[in-house]
């Protein structure tokens, strides 16, 4: 036999605690991209800042936008669709970027 998808445990079981999940989870979404996309975007503006702290700090956005956007939009939509699957493909494509 063959894994074609895997199954999904939810975190809310009623429709009204799935939907607060998909706001909740969308709220630190959003503030995520937004705060490190200001952190990107002023350390790529400002040159005074070309130092290696601020380097570092570059690359820790751009990390936790990578790790955040991998896994948490398929949460978001399995909660607002009611979907408890994922195929075995998309697992895959997430531990890949997500590594």
């Amino acid at each position: 036999s063959s894994i074609s998808q895997f199954l999904l445990l939810p975190f809310a079981d009623t429709q009204q605690l799935q939907l607060l999940h998909f706001c909740l989870f969308l709220g630190i979404y959003l503030a995520a991209l937004l705060g490190n996309g200001l952190i990107i975007t002023t350390i790529a503006w400002h040159h005074h800042l070309h130092t290696p702290m601020y380097f570092f700090l570059l690359n820790l956005s751009v990390i936790d936008l990578s790790f955040i956007s991998t896994t948490v939009p398929k949460a978001m939509a399995s909660s607002l669709w009611d979907n408890r699957s994922i195929s075995y493909v998309g697992c895959g494509a997430q531990i890949f970027f997500f590594i």
